[in-house]
């Protein structure tokens, strides 16, 4: 740390040692550096579960909220019938995200049908076709015809619209 460096980073998992937490090894090069270097714990996990939001959040959690408000108002004057409300159809509950950089609708019964419960992950992440080609980046030894491509989506001119999000 005292040559060119100007910053190290250190990365654990959580379940790597039951004696050497997160706790003890900022302890560690905390009272290591001695004013050489400093030290601060950043957890992504619990990072990813919240904290205080950005104005960027507070802003796309209005437009979101409004989006949602919208879609109830749609919903509820279309299963109105005299005087009652018939919420019966599949879609009638759904969560509301980005898919492919479009704002949409998901029925929470297509949900349940690719979320890993236990995990609280999708039963399936598109990035991980990517980890092959992420090795040949990284100079790993990977040939190219052990490379198996996943379907590519290439991007054009006519597909980046304002209407579509981007």
């Amino acid at each position: 740390m005292k040559t060119d460096i100007q910053r190290g980073l250190v990365l654990r998992n959580e379940k790597c040692h039951e004696h050497y937490t997160t706790e003890f090894l900022y302890n560690l090069y905390s009272s290591e550096g001695k004013g050489i270097f400093d030290c601060r714990i950043n957890v992504l996990g619990h990072l990813q579960q919240g904290g205080a939001p950005t104005p960027f959040d507070r802003n796309y959690g209005t437009k979101l909220g409004v989006k949602a408000v919208l879609w109830m108002s749609e919903k509820l004057e279309e299963v109105y019938r005299k005087g009652r409300v018939f919420a019966n159809s599949g879609d009638s509950a759904c969560v509301i995200g980005l898919r492919k950089k479009v704002v949409a609708f998901s029925p929470v019964t297509e949900l349940k049908k690719v979320t890993d419960f236990e995990h609280r992950l999708p039963q399936e992440q598109w990035w991980l076709n990517l980890r092959l080609m992420l090795k040949m980046l990284a100079n790993y030894q990977i040939s190219l015809t052990e490379y198996i491509s996943g379907k590519m989506e290439h991007v054009t001119r006519r597909t980046l619209s304002i209407e579509k999000g981007f």
